[in-house]
């Protein structure tokens, strides 16, 4: 029985290094065609508008390049038409201007965030506003003994996060109420119900700052604000962030006056003027 239990391991570890070896395999085919893609997209921005041109290019057969291209078409990174052959694609120009957009608050902020983390002694996080999730783009750690976890390239909800509920400031009810139902799928045990959601984000929004309460971490708190762009959209959030035994209601309202400050003064980095 001893024997026959050993070699049930045997060939379970065996199947086990096989499945290992299979998913390697599929992350590495993946990573391949991922960067055949871009060569492909390359290839086209320098001019190479044909299938023969960019096989000859890029070394390939065209029947490969062909289903490269027609994936990035289906997407949007790529354009084809009988006239002009392949070219970039609309969806390009969005990310652009996406990178763009965060490059310019990055730099335009950075040296903000810094003071801020200096005077407060807390966590400064910066975030957009990326699909349904909020994007991390920056952040200046504190220098409390106890450090708030956050890394630079998270994603994380906007219901319960400072960061989320200040980009959603200028949001109607229906969009409100559709962020609540969608993220309490996936999160659904939250402090709030949506009647009481509603009612906290019209009081943030009154006050121009909003706050995370243990909200998304236990005993974490935040306090946040927007920051506007030239035509006055929210184009990104920056948050104080700090354990809660520092972060006590007297505390909080010194901290909701520096954040509001800091996100003006950004704003009109930006060309805001209200």
């Amino acid at each position: 029985m001893a024997r026959k239990a050993q070699d049930n391991k045997i060939l379970q570890d065996e199947e086990d290094l096989g499945d290992a070896s299979a998913e390697k395999e599929k992350g590495g085919a993946a990573a391949l065609t991922l960067m055949r893609g871009l060569e492909v997209l390359g290839r086209v921005a320098k001019g190479d508008n044909s299938l023969p041109k960019i096989s000859k290019s890029l070394g390939l057969n065209k029947s490969t390049v062909h289903r490269l291209a027609s994936t990035l078409v289906d997407s949007g990174f790529l354009s084809f038409s009988q006239r002009e052959g392949y070219v970039l694609g609309t969806r390009l120009l969005e990310l652009g201007h996406a990178a763009q957009q965060q490059i310019t608050l990055t730099r335009v902020s950075h040296d903000y965030l810094v003071r801020l983390a200096a005077d407060t002694g807390d966590t400064i996080n910066l975030g957009v506003l990326d699909g349904h999730q909020v994007h991390y783009i920056d952040k200046i750690p504190g220098t409390r003994r106890i450090e708030v976890r956050c890394v630079i390239g998270e994603r994380q909800f906007l219901r319960p996060t400072g960061l989320g509920k200040a980009l959603l400031f200028d949001e109607n009810e229906d969009k409100l109420r559709e962020v609540y139902h969608r993220e309490a799928r996936e999160f659904p045990n939250y402090r709030y119900d949506l009647k009481g959601w509603l009612e906290v984000m019209k009081a943030y929004r009154a006050k121009g700052y909003a706050m995370d309460m243990d909200e998304n971490e236990d005993r974490v708190r935040c306090v946040a604000a927007p920051i506007r762009d030239l035509s006055g959209k929210i184009v990104a959030a920056v948050s104080i962030s700090s354990a809660a035994q520092y972060m006590d209601d007297e505390r909080i309202e010194t901290l909701k006056d520096y954040v509001r400050e800091v996100t003006h003064a950004i704003s009109q980095e930006l060309g805001y003027q209200g």
